[in-house]
């Protein structure tokens, strides 16, 4: 049996009826469900999921993931801000249906061989790295956040290799394009990695939040930036910073659960530095329902509108956050860690555009909410939350039950990426994958069931 304190997932009692997605537990289904002339003991169950163990002390909205995985079960969820990879979307099928897990080792089959064919393209342009780099912009601009970016691009590139040599001569190191969304366009050159950050970005509210990741206190926890103070490359803000080896998508098994919460208890230990803006989780959250709501009408809209509107006003935010006021990422998932120096150094948070004081359970949420939803499994979460409470973080208490702390940041994030994903399906035309579905229906059983306030304000 594991020890107590690990989350609510084995200390042998059974959980409310939640959220959650009710098929996962037999105390989530009445006895009166059962199809009638079958007797108690072959009463079926959810193909794929194993009997109940007992889970306890879980969000009364959540799903306990059932068996090994869940129904995502990899790292693969957690390296964006939003939903995993899109999968071929697989229909509802009855209980006869074959497991969970076989199909997402066959989403996961799919994203690998796409994988392949992209790296390939990229290999017969290596000759050429400008005409690389063009290819690749082409593939990303397309992407459904934002405007191409292709005015920038160039004058981006330039800049990486300028801050890569100081000095001109000759270099052998191909630029390549990382990221090019509607919230930065990123490209590397060699060990220098140029981010032009989002238009509209706050130069001064960037600059104090590169200062906090330059001052020796963080040391070790938030990768150091190249140059202290933002450029300007046409009106966008741009930083510099050494490359660093990402978390590797294809080696779930490997992903550093247990780095990531102890990097985040050191940071929420921090003192906040005065002057500092708050974090801009609650903004991103209510820029995402502003999405929605601008997507056009689907099915899923309304219970995610209803579950957003149950939420506090500080998670929406429409009030302050309640205090006390602690350092926070305010974005952290499994892609904003990397090892530097690269390949096998200490792992590292980046990224502070949404750096600031707040509170610091919206840094565990992203993880919390997709454990409540099922897309985590039940070791993964007990290893990051285990490794947080042990660097003595101050978000949920030192043991018991996490989640009156954790549960509206958790709720918010879960309908955020909710909002995400039915705003990205309207844009395709496409029906809502599995993964997504589920995020949608745990926002539908958010209406029965309040949120769980920890202390603090609530308004």
């Amino acid at each position: 049996m594991k020890p107590r304190g690990d989350g609510g997932a084995a200390d042998g009692k059974k959980c409310p009826r939640s959220w959650g997605a009710a098929r996962a537990l037999p105390c989530h289904r009445p006895p009166a469900t059962r199809r009638p002339g079958r007797p108690a003991s072959r009463r079926p169950r959810s193909p794929g999921i194993p009997a109940a163990r007992g889970p306890a002390r879980v969000a009364r909205w959540s799903r306990w993931p059932g068996g090994p995985g869940g129904r995502c079960g990899d790292a693969r969820a957690f390296l964006s801000s939003g939903l995993p990879s899109r999968p071929t979307p697989v229909a509802r099928s009855p209980p006869a249906a074959r497991p969970l897990s076989a199909v997402a080792a066959r989403c996961a089959r799919q994203r690998a061989r796409r994988d392949t064919r992209r790296r390939a393209r990229e290999d017969r342009g290596a000759g050429d790295s400008r005409r690389a780099s063009l290819r690749t912009l082409a593939r990303y601009r397309t992407h459904p956040g934002g405007p191409v970016t292709a005015d920038v691009l160039p004058a981006l590139t330039a800049g990486a290799r300028s801050a890569a040599h100081p000095v001109a001569g000759a270099c052998a190191h191909q630029d390549s394009v990382l990221a090019d969304r509607s919230d930065g366009t990123v490209v590397r050159h060699g060990d220098t990695v140029a981010k032009a950050h989002a238009p509209g970005t706050d130069p001064a509210g960037l600059a104090r939040r590169l200062a906090v990741a330059a001052h020796p206190a963080l040391a070790g926890i938030l990768l150091t930036p190249l140059r202290p103070e933002p450029a300007d490359l046409d009106g966008r803000a741009v930083t510099f910073w050494p490359y660093g080896t990402p978390v590797d998508p294809e080696a779930p098994e490997a992903a550093p659960w247990e780095a990531a919460a102890t990097l985040l208890a050191r940071l929420h230990r921090t003192p906040a530095p005065a002057g500092l803006p708050p974090m801009r989780g609650p903004v991103k959250a209510a820029r995402a329902i502003a999405r929605l709501r601008a997507a056009g009408p689907h099915p899923a809209t309304a219970p995610v509108l209803r579950a957003w509107a149950a939420l506090p006003a500080w998670a929406r935010a429409e009030a302050a956050m309640p205090g006390p006021d602690t350092l926070c990422h305010g974005d952290l998932h499994l892609g904003q860690l990397v090892r530097h120096p690269a390949p096998a150094g200490r792992w590292l948070l980046i990224d502070v555009d949404d750096l600031g004081v707040g509170v610091p359970a919206w840094d565990l949420a992203r993880p919390a909410a997709w454990y409540a939803c099922g897309l985590l499994p039940a070791d993964d979460w007990t290893r990051f939350l285990t490794a947080y409470r042990g660097a003595a973080g101050p978000a949920v208490p030192a043991d018991g039950d996490p989640w009156p702390a954790l549960d509206v940041a958790a709720r918010a994030l879960t309908v955020q990426t909710a909002a995400l994903a039915i705003a990205k399906s309207v844009a395709a035309r496409r029906p809502l994958d599995e993964v997504q579905q589920a995020v949608v229906d745990a926002c539908r059983r958010m209406g029965g069931v309040p949120p769980q306030l920890g202390p603090g304000p609530t308004t």
